[in-house]
């Protein structure tokens, strides 16, 4: 029994400031609640080292690996296999245009392996409202920023 937890939002600004936020990694801990901390240099075969609030009033060290990077489109990375096919995991990030010059963003997570069941039972609930968190966080900074590029606000 695998886990996925997919959302996909549209956001009334263009898709480059949707992709900005997304990369913008130092700036994780500003609005990110789910993952506090991240860097990468997003190259397809490199880390990503992450801290990760998956349960509350502590963030846990996370590693994985760059699977995919399209620069504008699609960002992908996770866990490609701990010993014996316990676990591996995938995390992705798509950008695409949607009508009216908004985006439509789109976030995946799965988890496989013969672990999955007992992550599921530890911390499924935990992962579901991370993930919900985070892509709520998107839409909210995604907006704030496409406000100041227009001139209207600052991003805080």
């Amino acid at each position: 029994m695998s886990i996925e937890i997919n959302q996909s939002v549209e956001i009334g600004v263009r898709p480059e400031v949707v992709w900005s936020v997304i990369t913008d990694l130092p700036r994780y801990p500003d609005w990110n609640p789910f993952v506090v901390s991240c860097a990468s240099t997003l190259v397809v075969g490199e880390a990503i080292a992450m801290r990760v609030r998956v349960v509350p009033f502590f963030a846990q060290p996370q590693t994985e690996t760059v699977f995919e990077h399209e620069p504008g489109r699609l960002l992908s990375y996770g866990l490609g296999g701990i010993p014996l096919g316990a676990l591996r995991s995938r995390r992705s990030h798509r950008v695409e245009t949607a009508g009216a010059g908004g985006t439509r963003y789109e976030s995946r997570f799965e988890l496989a392996g013969w672990l999955a069941p007992l992550v599921r039972i530890l911390v499924g609930r935990h992962l579901e409202r991370g993930f919900k968190a985070m892509t709520e966080a998107v839409v909210v900074r995604a907006e704030q920023v496409g406000s100041f590029d227009e001139g209207r606000a600052a991003p805080s």
